[in-house]
């Protein structure tokens, strides 16, 4: 069984910072990519932010230089560092990762995190 944890989500004014982060646990082999979702309410989700176990990061453009991905291999954790947040960005957080076991790869999500940016 494979779990990822969110957290770091919050309550904070607009130009403020917040730090996700998203723990993988369970019987894990390898993890390939791992990134960041968010949905908005009576929007779809989007793609924020994603990462390759190389390091090799692709944004949306809405947070580009504004948001960064990273990733610690070591831990199997994800990191969203959030900077310069805007009104705009209160959405659930939701994390992936696309796991390896010994024998099968399936796509993983967390149960998501609240952001909320107040103007």
């Amino acid at each position: 069984q494979v779990q990822l944890v969110e957290s770091g989500g919050g309550l904070v004014q607009a130009g403020g910072s917040l730090r996700l982060s998203c723990a993988a646990s369970g019987s894990i082999f390898s993890i390939s990519a791992m990134g960041w979702y968010r949905q908005a309410p009576g929007k779809q989700r989007e793609l924020v932010a994603i990462i390759t176990s190389g390091g090799s990061a692709n944004y949306v453009d809405s947070v580009k230089g504004r948001f960064t991905i990273s990733r610690d291999n070591a831990k199997n954790t994800v990191y969203l560092q959030m900077n310069s947040l805007k009104p705009e960005d209160t959405a659930t957080y939701y994390c992936t990762g696309r796991v390896s076991t010994e024998t099968y790869e399936l796509d993983y999500w967390g149960q998501g995190t609240q952001v909320t940016v107040s103007s």
